[in-house]
């Protein structure tokens, strides 16, 4: 089919050489002036006949194709400067296809009428001061007013009023989109380019607290009728971040930090119920796919780049979601929990707040131990039966194969100091256990030792020994299997089993 095809050019193209040659020879028998009449009256004509054709298809292409343009058809603005962006658009269009229009059929008409006849001499005209006037004062005057007009939609969409917004950061990069988010306190954290690492895309300074709840989401979702602000960066070349449904569109420019604000006013669903009652969105959005979705079901508003910022330009597409608030707030909340600082810097290197924090989580995590460790003895001494009288002390460690008591084992023995002290009737058997392994009268005897270490940690802090006894059992009583070590390691425990209270 190819060759049949470059077959078929190639013989168009000889049989117009020789129309052309056949042409010339005919106006050499002719005549040359005749010839050259000839020519020009059939050239002015046909000149008519293209500016009109010409202007009719502008006309009718223009309407056929309305419904996929912006601003046209079901794609009138998403947001709400876009209609004051689009009527801008509108009035420039009248004024310049006007002059596009008459431009058009003046080329053409003056083609045809000054055509070459014998005897006709060019007018040539020096100066002309009224027709100068005429064709400068007037575009002059028409491009003030639309710069005027201009002004006036810029500065109200951009306009710095005090009503709350939601502002978000896209830095654009090759080839992608990071977008970033502000956490539950609605503000940006400081950022530094010299801090850019792989596990701080955006140059976060995590010094400055704003930041320790931002979160980078894969997808943009906003609110209907809530005021975005967009901070615009870029991280490499000179990218372009545009909505063109929302009529947002704004250089992101490496260096040099823009924004732009603007309000969305329908969600996707909203667009896409517009788009269903249109005739060219009710094909199949795949026609090689059967099953695919119709084209006004596989609708959504897209951030695009609108620069050509390398061969992967095409890729930086990035799908955007317009919900109504309450969908908006949960999608918020679900994101809080992906916080960047929590999930990828907390606890690193980099995290200036590691010690700090380390403590903290220390502090909240012995808290925990302290509540659930007094809950486990007041169901012990409210028990009736006798083997729920007793309580594990889960965290009382010793060192391998000793019964001197590890550094971590004071605090869950405070915790006994401080039960003990609350309860002043409340007397307790410090049993030892072990494991299997070894010499059952060894481990009976590191069992004996263990508990008496509890013994005399509690007695040094002030607890009455007549209150407490120490007993090792070794490994006569295990709760678990000694036939691995999981098992193992809970037979090796510490108990307290309540003789009065």
């Amino acid at each position: 089919m190819g060759i049949i095809i470059i077959l078929s050019l190639i013989l168009i193209g000889i049989v117009v050489v020789q129309i052309a040659r056949i042409t010339e020879l005919a106006g050499k028998l002719r005549g040359e002036e005749e010839a050259m009449m000839d020519s020009n009256r059939r050239n002015g004509a046909y000149m008519l006949l293209f500016v009109v054709g010409f202007l009719i298809f502008c006309v009718i292409s223009a309407m056929y194709y309305k419904n996929w343009m912006l601003g046209y058809g079901p794609h009138i603005s998403a947001s709400e400067h876009g209609v004051a962006l689009d009527g801008l658009f509108d009035t420039t269009l009248f004024f310049t296809g006007i002059v596009f229009v008459v431009t058009q059929i003046l080329l053409f008409w003056y083609s045809y009428k000054y055509q070459y006849k014998p005897g006709r001499k060019v007018l040539f005209l020096a100066h002309d001061t009224r027709l100068e006037v005429f064709w400068t004062a007037i575009p002059a005057a028409v491009m003030c007013f639309l710069v005027v007009k201009g002004l006036i939609v810029w500065n109200e969409a951009m306009a710095d009023t005090n009503d709350e917004y939601i502002e978000i950061e896209a830095m654009g990069q090759q080839f992608n989109w990071l977008i970033r988010y502000p956490g539950t306190d609605n503000r940006l954290g400081e950022r530094n380019y010299k801090l850019f690492t792989a596990s701080n895309p955006f140059g976060q300074d995590w010094t400055d607290t704003k930041n320790l709840d931002d979160f980078h989401p894969s997808e943009i979702v906003l609110p209907k009728g809530k005021k975005v602000r967009v901070r615009i960066t870029s991280k490499d070349v000179l990218h372009n971040f545009d909505l063109p449904h929302f009529r947002v569109k704004m250089d992101a420019i490496p260096g040099l930090p823009t924004y732009f604000v603007f309000t969305p006013t329908t969600t996707t669903e909203e667009y896409r119920e517009r788009l269903k009652t249109t005739p060219e969105y009710q094909a199949l959005s795949d026609p090689d796919d059967p099953g695919s979705p119709m084209l006004w079901e596989a609708f959504n508003y897209e951030l695009a780049c609108a620069e050509l910022c390398g061969k992967g330009h095409y890729s930086m597409k990035r799908v955007v979601k317009i919900v109504e608030q309450d969908e908006y707030e949960a999608w918020a909340a679900l994101q809080q929990e992906q916080a960047w600082y929590p999930n990828n810097v907390k606890g690193k290197d980099e995290d200036p707040f590691k010690e700090m924090n380390a403590a903290k989580e220390k502090k909240m995590e012995l808290e925990t131990r302290r509540k659930n460790f007094m809950e486990s003895i007041n169901n012990a001494i409210n028990a009736t039966e006798a083997k729920d009288r007793m309580f594990k002390l889960d965290y009382v460690k010793y060192q391998t194969g000793s019964a001197l008591l590890a550094d971590e084992s004071s605090d869950e023995l405070d915790n006994l100091v401080q039960a003990l002290t609350d309860f002043p009737n409340l007397r307790l058997e410090l049993a030892g256990h072990t494991d299997n392994i070894g010499n059952p009268a060894n481990n009976q005897a590191l069992s004996q030792k263990r508990a008496e270490s509890v013994y005399t940690y509690l007695t040094g802090k002030g607890i009455a020994s007549n209150r407490l006894t120490a007993v090792g059992y070794g490994d006569t009583q295990p709760i678990e299997s000694n036939d691995n070590e999981e098992g193992r390691r809970k037979n090796r425990r510490t108990e307290a089993r309540i003789t009065s209270n």
